[in-house]
């Protein structure tokens, strides 16, 4: 049962196992369009795609992204066709914000707040800050979530006709009767 603190793996207050199923739970690294994904401020070109990958291979340290200028990194993970995030748009208020640790192993989970996260097609990661030194080196980022394929309805445009306009419809034209009833 789980105690509340962290023995070197997830700090989330959960119980969980390395079981092959845990892999499968950060699955969502498949679905990312990496030949659209941004990683801004990367030291390396291209880099940044390296560090999302199976949870398997989370401690793989030969694959890395390193900031260039400063700390800062800014991950742009398109999963369609969706508007990329600058570094000017890091004043806007994030949907989350978390205080990582430091995680050699890749272990750590962060808790998501899931109605924010809910239907999302495009996510932008901002790292701002590491522990201190000049540049931000990460070797793993796992995404954990369900994968639904976005059903996209296109407008159909109708016309209804709420009432017949006679001089559209071509109508034999037929003798009247009237019936009185007495």
């Amino acid at each position: 049962m789980a105690h509340g603190h962290s023995h070197g793996g997830c700090s989330c207050g959960e119980e969980h196992s390395d079981a092959p199923e845990r892999g499968l739970e950060y699955g969502l690294y498949q679905r990312i369009d990496l030949d659209k994904m941004q990683c801004l401020n990367e030291s390396r070109e291209g880099s940044g795609r390296s560090v999302f990958r199976a949870w398997e291979e989370r401690g793989d340290r030969s694959k890395f992204v390193e900031s260039d200028d400063d700390e800062e990194l800014l991950f742009n993970i398109p999963f369609k066709n969706i508007p990329q995030m600058s570094f000017d748009d890091t004043r806007r208020e994030a949907d989350q914000v978390f205080s990582l640790n430091i995680d050699v192993a890749g272990e750590l989970e962060y808790p998501t707040k899931i109605s924010r996260f809910s239907n999302v097609s495009h996510l932008s990661i901002h790292v701002s800050k590491n522990f201190g030194a000049e540049k931000t080196k990460i070797y793993y980022i796992g995404l954990r979530g369900e994968w639904a394929e976005a059903h996209r309805h296109e407008v159909t445009i109708c016309n209804y006709e709420a009432a017949a306009n006679p001089t559209d419809h071509n109508v034999k034209q037929t003798t009247l009767q009237t019936h009185f009833i007495s």
